[in-house]
């Protein structure tokens, strides 16, 4: 087996193709947060770019005959080009649209409330080339055959002046011998949340296909938003844990009987296939660490909350609230699927009421973003209904859409779209030692088959 490679063709900032407003933007207080000031990284993965998609509709388009068939000419043009060409157009335009991701974070005069400087500086834009195909190295399925560091943009200071956690986004894309392409993409926790970074990509996913504007609008709106007088906590001291890292998959099949069981036990009420996910997870996690009896074990994730606080649609920003569940080892070692999944739901049900108690400042001065790290808790991150695996630049959709990887120091999982031609979901799980995790593994797939 050769060394598989990646080189760099060209790199430099993309910058907006038109002119954009040059305004400070404030963040919201959740942006603010401390820990979001970095960069998410995720790779998305394109089986064959020789291959155009279907040409986008008439209905999609929203144009006249002419119009359309102008459309239909200018992807023939991009049939021609390279990925990264058609990418890196495409962005220049979105960012004429999405103009705060061509800025950079400061500091304003403000301690502590950092902002958005629309300097029009570009993202930093890499197009590189690998010496293999995607199935050489295994479409980048764990563990991963390519660096990370080879997949998404890593500039030097002399190359990019500004430094990682005020960088807003970079993207890489890179071809492969096979035809297909992976899109490396670093953005800012603080500027947009996963399902504000998908509504970007999506941007530039509908100007690469010929579309005259993005079809959703953006909204900055961070004046708009809730800023509780509540001053967040301190940046958590995270334990040390010499986590194993295993994949799941859920066929769709074993999710709708397990949707079946729980309405039939609740009386026709629903649920989804991610609470079932992390109802199994929790369940068989607790069993295989055995928790001393009495010991509280947490689950913890993060919902939109962008109904509950009625903001624009377009919105990008952080507009997440975590959901606690808590409860004693015991009880959840002894529970079911089906139990647990109410358990869950019912903390989902109490996250209305709790994040507008936190927006409207009743909290008593309490900051429901605290957490505790340690091995008793795990973490949920959730990826499959973002918007990722939506985004077609003119090739189709993505075969896979994830994080490059999980966080090593805290017990936890992401929950995504399982890669085509799967059906189901994926769970990412980094939440158990070694001691564990032969058993924790023969939990999980009991009955997957």
């Amino acid at each position: 087996m050769g060394v598989f490679a990646v080189t760099k063709l060209s790199e430099g900032p993309v910058r907006p193709s038109a002119a954009t407003p040059s305004e400070t933007l404030p963040l919201a207080w959740v942006d603010r947060y401390p820990t979001h000031r970095g960069l998410v990284e995720s790779a998305h993965v394109y089986r064959n770019a020789a291959r155009l998609a279907a040409p986008v509709s008439e209905v999609e388009a929203d144009a006249d005959a002419g119009a359309f068939a102008a459309l239909k000419e200018d992807q023939a043009k991009k049939k021609k080009k390279s990925p990264a060409a058609v990418v890196r157009a495409a962005l220049a335009d979105a960012l004429v649209h999405y103009y705060p991701f061509a800025g950079r974070i400061v500091e304003d005069d403000v301690p502590g409330r950092p902002a958005v400087l629309c300097s029009a500086d570009g993202v930093y834009f890499v197009e590189a080339a690998a010496n293999c195909t995607l199935a050489d190295v295994n479409f980048l399925e764990r563990p991963l055959l390519l660096g990370k560091e080879q997949l998404v943009p890593c500039p030097a200071p002399e190359l990019w002046p500004v430094e990682p956690h005020n960088s807003l986004a970079m993207i890489q894309v890179t071809t492969f011998t096979c035809g297909g392409f992976v899109i490396g993409l670093r953005t800012n926790h603080a500027v947009a949340d996963g399902t504000g970074a998908a509504q970007f990509l999506n941007a530039v996913g509908d100007l690469a296909r010929g579309l005259p504007e993005p079809r959703v609008k953006p909204v900055w709106g961070r004046d708009r938003f809730p800023d509780p007088d509540i001053k967040p906590g301190p940046l958590p001291e995270l334990p040390v844990l010499a986590l194993e890292y295993i994949a799941f998959d859920f066929p769709a099949a074993y999710l709708n009987k397990l949707k079946s069981q729980y309405a039939a036990s609740t009386g026709g009420k629903l649920c989804s296939g991610f609470d079932i996910v992390i109802a199994k997870l929790w369940q068989c996690r607790t069993r295989a660490t055995v928790p001393a009896p009495g010991v509280d074990v947490k689950l913890c994730f993060f919902a939109s909350v962008r109904h509950v606080l009625k903001l624009e649609p377009g919105y990008y920003g952080n507009a997440i609230f975590p959901v606690k569940v808590s409860a004693p080892a015991e009880n959840v070692a002894a529970s079911s699927v089906i139990e647990i999944v109410g358990m869950v739901r019912e903390a989902k049900w109490r996250m209305a009421e709790e994040c507008m108690s936190w927006a409207e400042g009743r909290t008593g001065g309490r900051d429901p973003f605290q957490m505790t790290f340690n091995y008793e808790s795990v973490y949920v991150s959730d990826w499959s209904k973002l918007g990722f695996s939506d985004v077609d630049y003119g090739y189709g959709t993505p075969m896979a859409a994830g994080p490059l990887v999980n966080c090593d120091l805290i017990a936890s999982v992401i929950v995504m779209k399982a890669p085509a031609p799967l059906v189901g979901t994926r769970l990412l799980a980094s939440c158990v030692t070694k001691e564990h995790a032969e058993d924790f593994t023969r939990r999980m797939r009991e009955d997957l088959v």
